[in-house]
């Protein structure tokens, strides 16, 4: 079963924790991506532009309409996520828990359920 595992955040959390710690995070991360890869567990992990950069279409009258957003109002919004094919939620969890972002942000866990048929 594939997860999805997000990280939300904002520019004032992220830039307040001191660089050092920063630098760490991000190599305990990219050593748990190794091990989720060398595992056949990892099927992605991305880091997302920032919110200020986001966009939102919607077709009114057959006509995109492009705006800003989603959420400019959000206190936090989506910097990252990953996406792990393993056996249970438990092992979801497990993985979520061991992402050094579950220490300071949270790691949002959810299932997916449905991939597209391209083939």
């Amino acid at each position: 079963m594939k997860y999805m595992l997000l990280i939300y955040g904002n520019e004032e959390q992220w830039s307040s924790v001191d660089p050092d710690l920063m630098a760490e995070v991000i190599r305990e991360t990219d050593s748990l991506n190794q091990a989720l890869f060398d595992s056949g567990e990892l099927v992605g992990g991305y880091g997302v532009a920032d919110q200020a950069d986001a966009k939102v279409v919607r077709v009114r009258d057959g006509a995109p309409a492009v705006t800003d957003g989603p959420y400019a109002e959000a206190k936090e919004y989506l910097g990252s996520f990953t996406i792990v094919d393993c056996d249970s939620l438990e092992r979801a969890l497990e993985i979520g828990a061991q992402n050094p972002a579950s220490r300071y942000w949270g790691v949002e866990v959810k299932a997916l359920l449905h991939e597209a048929d391209v083939g």
